[in-house]
């Protein structure tokens, strides 16, 4: 298995007031936001769409456990169950079970310094 991430897909932070950063980002930056915060869309290099999604959370979200950090990197992924499988035999420790939704496969594992990271196999054309 050569390739593992393709691409950052989301950035996700814990916020006290998550319509309020939402407000900012669009009045001050321009941000095309929604419900979920702001899908940003972009090409890879055979010209696909793709998207990265910037969602902030409420402050006491549980989606982020057992990381302690009020942050979640969420990277974009090829092939998500055979990539869970060698990581697991690697020894990375995989955060509950690999999930399914219309929009692609999502599967968490920790880092070395405990920080939750969300793997996605995007299915992007659901968005579109």
């Amino acid at each position: 298995m050569e390739k593992r991430v393709t691409g950052i897909g989301g950035l996700f932070f814990k916020s006290k007031d998550p319509n309020a950063s939402k407000d900012w980002y669009k009045k001050h930056l321009g941000f095309d936001t929604d419900a979920y915060g702001c899908t940003f869309w972009w090409k890879d290099k055979e010209g696909n769409d793709c998207s990265t999604q910037w969602s902030p959370f409420p402050e006491d979200t549980t989606y982020y456990e057992p990381s302690k950090k009020d942050f979640m990197f969420n990277y974009r992924v090829e092939n998500l169950e055979a990539l869970l499988q060698v990581l697991k035999e690697e020894g990375v420790t995989i955060v509950g079970d690999m999930e399914t939704h219309e929009y692609g496969k999502f599967g968490w594992i920790l880092d070395n310094d405990g920080n939750k990271i969300e793997l996605w196999e995007p299915i992007d054309q659901a968005f579109l």
